[in-house]
């Protein structure tokens, strides 16, 4: 699995940014990333459980990311056509306001090294990436279990502060140096 320090791969998908007819589709690349702090987040498969639970929180807390001036992504290797059904389909997804990529080919997720060896699907790996693309964090919950987005976003905030931060950290305390 790629870690901490090394370069996120080169990509060109197409992901899901609209429901609005003609307009479901966009493609991003790794290029859309530069220059901005980025989260990406992967999930497992598409019309399941967890899933749409920690895919709603990273929306409910999109106005954070965007007020920390970093993209934020969802992908797995799901096709863009069964995102955009999963999106009309689930309530809580219609509203989105981040892109959902759509990995199909499992290219991404096998260079990430995040594909679980059984039904070749994306582990919950969460990445951030600093302006240059550079992974600075990354975490991987089991399949079974959701990851907790305020702390995605306070260890967000806690790297683009490029100082120390102690033990229980959080936003808007002192620190170190």
């Amino acid at each position: 699995m790629l870690t901490i320090g090394q370069k996120f791969p080169d990509f060109k998908k197409t992901a899901v940014v609209s429901l609005e007819m003609g307009k479901e589709f966009e493609t991003i690349t790794n290029e859309d990333l530069k220059g901005k702090w980025s989260v990406m987040f992967w999930w497992p498969k598409d019309f399941t459980f967890v899933c749409p639970t920690e895919i709603t929180g990273f929306n409910d807390h999109y106005e954070s990311f965007k007020n920390l001036d970093a993209n934020l992504i969802g992908a797995s290797t799901d096709s863009e056509f069964v995102h955009l059904a999963w999106r009309n389909d689930h309530p809580g997804l219609r509203q989105l306001k981040f892109p959902m990529l759509a990995d199909t080919s499992k290219s991404l997720a096998e260079d990430l090294g995040i594909l679980e060896a059984g039904e070749k699907i994306a582990y919950r790996a969460t990445f951030i990436l600093d302006e240059e693309g550079v992974i600075r964090w990354v975490s991987v919950n089991d399949l079974a279990i959701g990851r907790n987005v305020p702390e995605v976003l306070r260890v967000l905030e806690a790297l683009k502060t490029g100082k120390l931060t102690p033990c229980d950290w959080e936003p808007g305390q002192a620190t170190l140096a």
